[in-house]
């Protein structure tokens, strides 16, 4: 999706070890993407990151084991559809994310 439509300029992480990998470094730099860090040990910083990271590990990350790097993308890419699709969200009113911007029954394109 993000050819499509571009890369962020910015995303904003904490200093969980996914985020400061060599690899997300590099593929970072390669988009044009900046990382921004939090402060280490102030969470408060970026509490919406903080209770996404919290929701992705939970629901997704340890929920799974990853046989491969295709079966993680997989994984991956079927939480993100269930998160932005499906899940309603206390703070829209509970709503899903995508009926913010598509009409309620469409979909985001496929991979």
């Amino acid at each position: 999706m993000c050819p499509r439509i571009g890369y962020p300029k910015t995303i904003r992480v904490d200093q969980g070890s996914e985020f400061i990998s060599r690899d997300i470094d590099l593929w970072a730099y390669a988009k044009g993407v900046t990382l921004d860090f939090s402060r280490p040990g102030k969470p408060t910083d970026n509490a919406y990151i903080e209770a996404f990271n919290g929701r992705l590990r939970a629901e997704c990350l340890n929920a799974h084991w990853f046989l491969t790097l295709a079966d993680a993308a997989e994984k991956l890419e079927a939480w993100r559809r269930y998160y932005n699709e499906e899940r309603p969200h206390r703070a829209i009113g509970h709503k899903v994310p995508i009926s913010l911007t598509n009409h309620p029954d469409q979909t985001s394109p496929p991979r």
